[in-house]
C-alpha cells in the first residue's frame, strides 16, 4: 500500500525503492510506481528540507558570469552605469521595474529577483 511519507525512516525506504526502480522500462507498471514514489518523496523533501530562493544580487552576478556580461551590459536593465554599480554593491535596492527588465532580458525568475 502506498501512503504519505511521515518519517525520515519512511523517506529512506522510499528513496531506496526509487533507486531500485530507476532503470525500469518506460510505460510499465514499475514506471508508474516510480512516478508516484518520486512525487511522494518530493513532497516530503519540500516540507522538511525547503530551499530558500537565491539572493537576487548573487543571481544577477551568476547570470553575468554565465553570459559573459559586464556591468555596462546591464545598463539597459538599471538605467545607468552608476545605478548598476550601486545595485550590485547593495547600496541601492533592486526596484520592481529593474526586476521586471531582468526577468525579461536575463530570464531570472521573479521569485528570485523579488526575494529581498
Amino acid at each position: 500500500m502506498i501512503k504519505a511519507i511521515k518519517t525520515e525512516e519512511q523517506h529512506k525506504i522510499i528513496l531506496q525503492q526509487i533507486r531500485n526502480l530507476w532503470n525500469c522500462p518506460e510505460n510499465s507498471p514499475e514506471a508508474d510506481l516510480l512516478e508516484v514514489l518520486s512525487i511522494l518523496a518530493d513532497d516530503y523533501e519540500n516540507k522538511h528540507y525547503p530551499i530558500a530562493p537565491p539572493d537576487p544580487i548573487e543571481a544577477i552576478k551568476y547570470k553575468m558570469e554565465e553570459n559573459d556580461l559586464t556591468a555596462a551590459d546591464l545598463i539597459p536593465y538599471f538605467g545607468s552605469r552608476s545605478r548598476v554599480s550601486e545595485v550590485l554593491n547593495r547600496k541601492r535596492p533592486l526596484t520592481f521595474t529593474m526586476a521586471k527588465k531582468l526577468f525579461k532580458g536575463l530570464n531570472i525568475s521573479p521569485e528570485t529577483l523579488l526575494s529581498f
